[in-house]
Parts: C-alpha cells; structure tokens; sequence
C-alpha cells in the first residue's frame, strides 16, 4: 500500500512524458506539412511571433493554474532576437491580437523589431490598441483585418480611492518620507490638487511620447495622431485615416512577404525557448490541478500605488 502513491506519481510523470514527446512529434510533422505555418518549417526565411493579451514584464515561469496568458516582453524580445541572429530568416512577422499593457515592455518589444535587419511586417488579428499599437509602430508595415479593431493610442493612470472606508473602518494613515511628493497617490489618503497635477504630468508625458513614437513610426502628423482622441477604430476606419497602411487576410500579407522578399515564404514560429525539463514539469503539474475539484484563479497587482497602462 505505501508504494501506490509514488507509483501514482511515476505513472502522472510518464503520462505527461509521453503526451509532452508526442506533441513535440506532431508540431515537427505539422511544420514539415505545412511548411511552417504552424509548427517549425525544415527550410524558412519568415520568423513569426506572436504578441497576445495584456503586454507585461516577464515574471518567471508561468503558473499551472493559469491558462494562455498575456504577452511576457522578455520572452517576445528574445524571439525576435533569435530571429534577427538566424541566418536563414529574411522578414518578421509581428501578430498583433493585444488590448495593450505596461509602457516599457512594450517600447522593448517595438524596439526589437525596429533593430530586425530585414522587412518587418505587423498584423492585426482581433485587436491591436494602445500597446499593440506601439510595437506596430515599430514595423515596416501594418495590416489588420476589415473588422480587427485599431488604435486607442492614449495612456491610463489609475489609483483606488479608500479613505472612505479607512474611515469606516477606523483606520487612520500615517507614513514617514522623505521628499513631497514620495507618497503622492496613496489610497488611504485624500489626493491633493497638487499631487494631482503631479501625477497628471506623468501620464501627460507618457502620452506625448506615445504620439512622437507613432509619429515617427508611422510617418504621420501628431496633430493627425493626437486627433484620433486614443479612440478605437474598426480596420476599413484605420486604413481611411491612415492608422493602418493595408487591409487583408493572413495569406494576403504573406503574398506581401513575398514581394518584400521576391521568393515565396516559409514560416517558422518562433516560441519562447523553454527546456525539455520545464515543458514537461508544467505539463505534469497541470495535469495534477485539472484532477483536482476545482480551480480559482486570482490576479494580484504587484505594482506601486498608481498604475500606468497603454490601453
């Protein structure tokens, strides 16, 4: 009886080594059918990667309780890197499906792909705002669906409010700095106008490099830019006002891929590179949360008192 546990555990390890190599398989012989459009190609001169859901800092391996998560920068930063080294990848293609996210790890992942050394192609699937928009702006190109939806360039800075229920509750604020406005945006606290105007200031900055970097991005007019409101814009709408330079479908960018490159391209997707090891771990460790009741999923903001996002 004292042995059913552990070989309980060695059959689970098994099973996820089993299902993580007959994956590994599958992608290969995807890759080699498909010639790269999902899955590695033997022979490519596209890299693809992808950007998806909220933009944010990388933050370690992710949870077995989380499910598809929000673009880590770290990780797009580095395909992009690894393309860029990859002798046999001619053009980039960025997928662009974001509502937007932090400000820096979005500038990084637009920084990366303006340095690619060849063309760089952005598209826009569902949604390509704020953030999205950013790194787009670092691209050569940027196509979007009829009905993708295009733009909010604009910056958000929030900070809860909870003097009020601090009082309700008899909770007092006190706090020693050094410096005025070092507790500027404190919750517990009522803002005052002037720490108002101070933290307006900081997103008033945010926002001006938003519109100089799409503008020199774009090649547009910041008046042009700064006119769209940080509205969001279906694709047909984006294309009229030039936020967009094309509309289409995926196989109409990879026709353009292929004029940019004069020969037709095969795609590889680039993925973050993670371990043998670690692939299996979490494959095991999902495994053994979806065999329990139930799952709860919490967010947890780990940032400071007020909260800037591009979106």
């Amino acid at each position: 009886m004292d042995d059913a546990p552990t070989n309980g555990r060695k059959g689970l390890l098994a099973a996820a080594a089993v299902g993580a190599a007959t994956t590994i398989a599958g992608r290969a012989l995807l890759g080699r059918l498909t010639g790269g459009r999902f899955g590695d190609a033997d022979e490519y001169n596209t890299a693809k990667v992808t950007v998806s859901g909220p933009i944010r800092r990388n933050q370690g391996r992710p949870s077995p309780l989380s499910g598809p998560g929000g673009a880590t920068a770290d990780d797009v930063v580095e395909q992009i890197e690894a393309a860029n080294e990859d002798e046999d990848v001619e053009a980039l293609l960025v997928e662009l499906n974001t509502p937007g996210g932090e400000v820096v790890p979005s500038d990084d992942i637009r920084r990366a792909a303006a340095d690619f050394d060849g063309p760089t192609v952005a598209y826009a699937t569902d949604l390509c705002a704020s953030g999205g928009y950013w790194i787009a702006s670092g691209c050569d190109e940027l196509w979007a669906r009829d009905a993708s939806l295009v733009g909010s360039i604009g910056v958000v800075g929030s900070r809860p409010n909870a003097k009020g229920l601090a009082d309700k509750l008899g909770i007092s604020y006190e706090q020693f700095t050094a410096g005025e406005y070092k507790d500027a945006g404190v919750p517990l606290k009522e803002i005052e106008e002037d720490e108002r105007e101070y933290l307006q200031g900081i997103i008033d900055g945010y926002y001006e490099q938003f519109v100089e970097t799409v503008s020199e991005g774009r090649d547009m007019d910041p008046e042009e830019i700064r006119e769209t409101e940080a509205r969001v814009y279906l694709g047909d709408d984006a294309a009229e006002i030039g936020l967009v330079d094309e509309l289409g479908t995926e196989d109409d960018v990879e026709d353009r891929l292929a004029d940019l490159l004069g020969t037709e391209p095969a795609v590889r997707e680039f993925t973050p590179d993670r371990g043998l090891a670690e692939r299996l771990g979490i494959g095991a460790e999902r495994v053994a949360f979806a065999a329990g009741s139930g799952v709860s999923d919490a967010f947890v903001d780990d940032g400071g008192d007020i909260d800037v996002e591009l979106r």
